[in-house]
């Protein structure tokens, strides 16, 4: 991959392989979206979700938002890539996040982008720390705020209320993102997405999260495509093995237009690739560390018992509708690793004992070495983010600092010829 970027990037020809995409790319029929009755509930005229994949509300007069949902099962990922709810839309918005159980809301733009309203005010902020939408009965909050350098992470309490349930739900909000441009590096931009997959919302004992930008399908594409071809690397151990064409084809047979711009694409690239570097080292170091632990038990009096089986998880393309999630269950608060595996009945309580000690054994390893893999690639990201901070910071320095040099040398040399 990192070769095929190299060949793309010095020959020029991101534009000609954007364009191929687009033509490669399938059509299918949006005949919903283009309803009179629904002309008012998108954001542009030209971006709409296709009628096989969109996603419908249930418990609305009218099951219309512009919104598809995008799946890719190898990953067992699944997001809802929307538009930025409009002023009249609100309230639908957050209808769709509770019925399909979403967990997070990725926000990728401002609210105003260029002097223009790119997104809907729909979260309430510090001053007024409360929303409500009558039209369809929920009541939004602010619990807590918390402000980076150029993203923030809100914990919301979305309320319903003819049932008087509530819930908590991330706003991960990405704020130094420009329309049709790419974030300032591939860096930041992991970073981000580490903070979204540490909250567990990404994973499939949630609802899909809700990920938007303006019109849901450049910054919102781009998103989706990186964490989708992490996660495929992850799962095949063998980065090479991940065709990023391919997959973004595949993502756009759920959602026109994905990726807008020959830059969107380049540096997606460019993330996948940082992405997959640090995804080998930590693979090899928790390799190394796995192997250790074997040496150090290989003499261990306990039986070498297998791990037991992770429990069966809910297959995304189910018998509803487009594959929609069923009805939220509540879910315990443990890991799946914590859930009980079913043994025999009539196998002896001792021998029970010690396989209980094996897989708390078991599961304890798998949690820390999961935290240190976190802990590395935060800590990789940080010393990337510090040397370019570095570099900027020197770069005009010594831009001038040569320049005066070679403007001496060249007085210099005139002066000689001179005399």
């Amino acid at each position: 991959m990192q070769q095929e970027f190299e060949d793309i990037d010095s020959s020029g020809r991101w534009q000609n392989l954007y364009n191929e995409i687009r033509n490669q790319a399938g059509e299918y029929p949006y005949r919903v979206a283009k309803l009179p009755v629904n002309r008012n509930l998108n954001r542009y005229r030209d971006v709409s979700p296709y009628d096989h994949s969109r996603v419908k509300l249930e418990n609305s007069e009218n099951d219309y938002i512009n919104a598809s949902l995008v799946m890719v099962e190898e990953a067992q990922r699944a997001y809802i890539l929307s538009q930025g709810p409009l002023r009249n839309t609100c309230g639908h918005f957050w209808l769709m996040i509770w019925e399909q159980c979403s967990k997070a809301v990725i926000m990728l733009n401002r609210v105003i982008e260029k002097g223009s309203e790119k997104c809907a005010q729909y979260w309430p902020t510090t001053e007024e720390l409360q929303m409500s939408f009558t039209d369809t009965g929920f009541v939004v909050r602010l619990l807590s705020e918390e402000d980076q350098s150029y993203y923030t992470i809100r914990v919301l309490e979305l309320q319903n209320t003819k049932t008087g349930e509530s819930r908590e739900i991330y706003h991960f909000h990405y704020t130094t993102w420009p329309d049709f441009g790419v974030p300032e590096s591939p860096a930041s931009f992991l970073n981000f997405l580490v903070k979204v997959r540490e909250s567990g919302s990404l994973g499939s004992e949630h609802g899909p999260s809700v990920v938007h930008c303006s019109a849901g399908i450049g910054r919102s594409g781009t998103l989706a495509l990186v964490d989708t071809c992490l996660v495929l690397m992850d799962r095949r151990k063998n980065p090479s093995s991940v065709d990023i064409q391919k997959v973004l084809l595949d993502m756009r047979e759920y959602r026109m237009g994905l990726i807008q711009t020959p830059d969107q694409l380049r540096f997606s690239y460019m993330a996948v690739i940082e992405g997959a570097n640090l995804i080998l080292t930590d693979n090899s170091a928790a390799a190394a560390q796995q192997n250790k632990q074997e040496a150090m038990t290989q003499d261990d009096s306990e039986p070498d018992l297998p791990p037991p089986p992770p429990p069966p998880r809910p297959h995304l393309n189910d018998s509803r509708p487009n594959g929609q999630p069923g009805p939220c269950l509540e879910l315990p608060t443990a890991s799946e690793d914590d859930l009980p595996a079913e043994e025999p009945a009539s196998q002896d309580h001792n021998e029970a004992d010690n396989t209980g000690h094996v897989r708390k054994r078991h599961r304890e390893e798998r949690i820390a070495s999961t935290s240190q893999k976190v802990m590395q690639m935060k800590q990789r990201l940080t010393d990337s983010e510090r040397k370019k901070e570095k570099w900027l910071y020197w770069r005009p320095i010594l831009l001038n600092v040569g320049a005066g040099a070679a403007l001496a040398v060249g007085l210099l040399v005139c002066w000689m010829y001179s005399q």
